[in-house]
């Protein structure tokens, strides 16, 4: 009979997170355009996208690891359909008058599929067989397929990346939580615009016990899943 491999453990708080990387989801909360990128929705709003934009390098190492493991990855977008009839008057009718959900911004309209700041950034952009779970709210589980298809593949276990820390990361990992699902939240991979939004939103997560989940940085979780990432093969000289 085959033994089953022992789960991996990464060092994390508020004690070693254990794993099993083929029961476990990599997922990338909203890399958005419009959230990202100099020029769109978020910069307009005056927030700074740096403090967005420096999870790119990690996450990116984060995701060629767990796609050389093999390990289930899963991107999600928070936007609506074309004629905002998935969006409820109290979210639509929220900020400034002319920086509304709907309206003309500068990468299209605003939080609206299919439009340029809806999609994902190319840094991280999915590749074939990478579901992509467009959301109408800031939770992945809201009004989606996400848990459908995290259980038609026997996912038990998520890691989660993305932004923003207290809105939408946050948001994903209590309906996970609720769920059943055990949640390591990756603390240089998820990235707010408000530095003490950053600290306070890591802090609850992995609070009482792992009260939420636990938190660690990339590097550690990238050691732990080298055990089954394929060493990268050298090119061949002529």
């Amino acid at each position: 009979m085959a033994t089953v491999p022992p789960p991996l453990q990464v060092d994390a708080a508020p004690y070693p997170f254990s794993f099993d990387p083929f029961a476990t989801a990599l997922v990338l909360i909203d890399m958005q355009r419009d959230f990202l990128e100099p020029g769109g929705f978020g910069e307009s709003l005056g927030n700074d996208v740096n403090e967005l934009r420096r999870t790119i390098a990690p996450l990116r190492a984060v995701l060629g690891a767990c796609r050389a493991a093999g390990m289930t990855v899963v991107h999600t977008r928070e936007g609506h359909l074309p004629d905002l009839s998935d969006c409820p008057p109290s979210k639509l009718l929220r900020g400034s008058p002319s920086l509304r959900i709907g309206d003309p911004g500068p990468k299209g309209r605003i939080l609206v599929r299919g439009e340029e700041g809806h999609d994902i950034i190319e840094e991280l952009y999915p590749v074939a067989g990478e579901p992509v779970i467009d959301k109408p709210g800031k939770g992945a589980f809201y009004a989606t397929e996400f848990g459908d298809l995290l259980a038609s593949r026997g996912i038990r276990s998520l890691v989660v990346t993305g932004v923003t820390t207290e809105v939408c990361v946050h948001t994903t990992v209590r309906e996970a939580n609720d769920r059943g699902y055990e949640c390591l939240v990756l603390s240089d991979c998820v990235g707010s615009y408000f530095p003490q939004f950053q600290r306070a939103g890591l802090e609850m997560v992995a609070a009482q016990g792992g009260i939420f989940g636990w938190t660690a940085e990339s590097a550690a979780f990238l050691a732990a899943l080298a055990p089954v990432t394929p060493a990268p093969v050298a090119p061949q000289l002529s």
